[in-house]
């Protein structure tokens, strides 16, 4: 089944594409238990005002990063509190309920494209969170849990 243009290039390249999926499991093994236990023991120990810092700081680094991302968010405050706290829960449950996540994860993916928003502002959305995030906790395995799961979200 191989296609008649496949040749030795083709195949080390095959192979350094498992080779690297090997490495990088083999990195993540116990990981994602003890990210989702310090992940947790963070969110559990977020006060109001925490909260809303989180909440402000997600939008104010987001918009910081790409300023053409504030024409895609024009709602209430109040609306966008709801989408950073669903941005919390969802980095969660990505560890608790994976399989509830993929559907989770189809349908805002397809609102996204509704909306079409552009792919374009997905890294900077992620990475303004995580820089948050980690001003708010020196528990690496804390922010490296909110990294990986947002990444995936």
């Amino acid at each position: 089944l191989v296609p008649k243009d496949w040749d030795g290039n083709h195949e080390v390249a095959w192979g350094w594409l498992w080779e690297n999926v090997e490495r990088m499991l083999k990195n993540l093994m116990g990981k994602p238990q003890i990210q989702e236990k310090a992940l947790e023991r963070l969110i559990m120990s977020l006060t109001e005002d925490s909260v809303n810092y989180l909440r402000r700081g997600i939008y104010k680094r987001f918009f910081a990063l790409a300023p053409a991302g504030q024409d895609y968010f024009k709602q209430s405050t109040t609306r966008l509190y709801w989408i950073a706290d669903k941005i919390v829960e969802m980095t969660i449950e990505m560890y608790r309920e994976p399989r509830k996540m993929v559907e989770d994860m189809s349908a805002l993916g397809l609102r996204h494209v509704g909306y079409a928003i552009p792919t374009e502002f997905f890294a900077p959305f992620v990475s303004g969170a995580v820089e948050v995030v980690r001003s708010m906790t020196t528990d690496e395995a804390a922010q490296e849990g909110f990294r990986w799961s947002l990444n995936l979200i």
